[in-house]
């Protein structure tokens, strides 16, 4: 079941980087201390590149076992593999290439070499969290093991950025992908932030995830961290959508929460 979100306000989005890779590097040793692996989905954008940066930079990163981390994206753009402007090659510059990563564990949505539309390469993307789920049902031999596998793996850490536009992953306001209800995956075409095509995992996909955490810095941002702490509609506000089952954390600067509600600040402005 989602819960109520927790807003952690930090002074700028140096510190809040820094907090995050620690929260991160916390998060990912405690799953894997419980299940002998751990999986996270990555965002791009200035936060999430520079989170990963910094995970990268700090001395506890090694006390995460990354052989044993899977890696996946939340939306990635429909370029060509190794363009500078997918999620993908920025967090493989950013902390990939520098971390003991097991490379059959890092999960990259299909690329524009790769396939000849978006929706193709959303429908690879959901078939390889698929089999995924599948493998991970196969291995489990807990009594509590469902009959049949689930449509994704289990998901502990989703990252999510926000746009000033309030859109995350590649789910925009109104357009086709936050309304979906059934996929997991949904391949855009009409992005209006380019580029245009691009592949994006769905609210339903993000919020089967244990922890989603949204991870916001600006002011150009306060508006939308506003209205979706408020409860507004994801259609128009896709920020508001996104819920884990067990935590919805908002770690975010002193710029992005000024118009947070006054009353989630003096609740849970200190943090966990």
């Amino acid at each position: 079941m989602s819960v109520d979100p927790r807003v952690s306000i930090h002074p700028d989005s140096s510190v809040l980087m820094a907090a995050i890779a620690a929260r991160l590097i916390t998060k990912l040793v405690d799953v894997q201390d419980k299940f002998g692996e751990a999986t996270v989905v990555l965002t791009g954008g200035t936060v999430g590149i520079g989170t990963l940066k910094a995970v990268a930079d700090s001395p506890a990163a090694p006390a995460v076992d990354w052989s044993k981390v899977n890696f996946w994206w939340g939306d990635e753009r429909f370029l060509p593999g190794g363009d500078p402007d997918r999620n993908t090659t920025q967090a493989f510059e950013a902390l990939l290439s520098h971390i003991p990563v097991d490379p059959e564990r890092i999960h990259a949505p299909g690329s524009a070499d790769e396939f000849g539309g978006p929706e193709e390469a959303a429908d690879d993307y959901a078939r390889r969290l698929r089999e995924a789920a599948a493998a991970e049902h196969a291995a489990d031999m807990s009594d509590d093991r469902p009959e049949e596998p689930a449509a994704l793996p289990r998901l502990d850490v989703v990252l999510l950025g926000v746009g000033p536009d309030a859109h995350i992953a590649s789910l925009f306001p109104e357009q086709a992908g936050v309304r979906e209800k059934e996929r997991t995956v949904v391949g855009v075409r009409n992005s209006p932030k380019p580029p245009p095509l691009r592949v994006s995992l769905t609210l339903p996909a993000i919020n089967t995830a244990s922890e989603v955490w949204m991870v916001v810095a600006g002011e150009d941002k306060a508006g939308a961290v506003g209205l979706a702490l408020a409860g507004a509609n994801p259609v128009q506000v896709p920020a508001a959508g996104p819920r884990g089952t067990s935590r919805t954390l908002w770690l975010i600067d002193e710029n992005a929460a000024s118009r947070v509600p006054q009353q989630l600040v003096r609740k849970d402005a200190a943090g966990a």
